[in-house]
Order: C-alpha cells, then structure tokens, then sequence
C-alpha cells in the first residue's frame, strides 16, 4: 500500500529449516511474548537474526485508544523484566532518570526561579526532545509532539508498574485469545 503515510508494523519472517532447528511452534507455545522467544530459539539452533525497517507493511492490531495499548503493554511489560522486582526497580529508576527528571527540573527551576535548574532540566529536555524528532518524523507524527515524550515515558513506567502489580496479585494474562497463568513470583 502506498500512501504519504504508510503505516508501520512488526513482522517475522523466516526459513522452515530454521523453524524446525528451533523446535517449531511447539517451542514457544507458552510464551507470553512469542515473538521475542522465537528470536531467542532460533538464534539458540545457530540461527541469524536481522531487525530492520520494512516501508511497505500494514498492521493488522490497531490499538485505537490508551486502554488497548494499556493492555498490550501490561501483558508483556513485567515478563521482559523476567518477574524481577530488581529489574523493575531499576527500570522504573532508570525512566525517572532519563524522561521525568529533565522536564521536573526545568519547571522547578522556572518555578523558583533557579537559572541553574532550569538552563540544566530544560537543555537536557531540548536534547531529549531533539533525538525523538527523527522517529517521530519516520513514523509520519507530528515533529512538534517531541517534548511531549516525558509523558510517553510515563505512561509507559505506569503500565510496566501495572503488569507487575497483575502479576503479583495472580492474575494471568490474557492475549489473542489464549490464556497464559502467572509464572514464578521474582
């Protein structure tokens, strides 16, 4: 499909040789993100991987609103941190850090009047904003939604914080359909 906006998706691709070295569809059946555990058996049976952009692709799961892409995330979010409240300290440390604290800063010194604060949480904001632009601008968004991205990262913190807390309350995670039980506790 051409279009001044094309849409972008994910997709895998690969040999059946390759998918039998892996152990097939058998091998991955229980994973919550199946896609990262076909990478991973496949790399493990001596496979190659290749992640590139592909321009002429049309998604097929839409995620039209915040509570489909809260979903999508908190699904998956805790499992990449494999159950670990370490990692997920440290992830949630770490989006602090690098998202929250610039634009906290800046406002801060804007609010009491500290130049320091605010030259220092305002430029790291500009830098931040400013290395956004470019996937903004390939993924056909507005260029001016870049500062927005202390939000994103927020967002995202509260979802990765939510598919713990689902995790830890027992819940399993529902997804295309299948049911997937929570696993080890972390």
């Amino acid at each position: 499909m051409r279009a001044p906006r094309p849409p972008r998706a994910a997709a895998a691709l690969l040999r059946l040789d390759a998918l039998r070295a892996a152990g097939g569809i058998e091998a991955i059946r229980g994973a919550v993100i199946d896609d990262v555990a076909l990478a991973r058996a496949v790399k493990r049976a001596g496979g190659r991987l290749w992640l590139g952009p592909a321009d002429d692709v049309r998604s097929v799961r839409p995620y039209p609103g915040l509570a489909g892409l809260w979903r999508m995330v908190a699904r998956s979010a805790y499992a990449q941190l494999r159950y670990s409240p370490w990692l997920l300290l440290a992830t949630v440390a770490g989006l602090a850090l690098v998202f929250l604290a610039p634009p906290v800063t800046a406002v801060t010194g804007a609010v009491t009047g500290s130049v320091p604060a605010l030259l220092a949480g305002g430029t790291a904001w500009a830098i931040m904003a400013g290395t956004y632009a470019p996937a903004l601008r390939y993924h056909g968004l507005p260029v001016a939604c870049a500062p927005l991205l202390p939000g994103v990262a927020l967002l995202y913190l509260l979802m990765t914080m939510d598919s713990a807390v689902r995790h830890w309350r027992g819940l399993g995670v529902e997804w295309k359909g299948r049911s997937y039980a929570a696993r080890g506790r972390g």
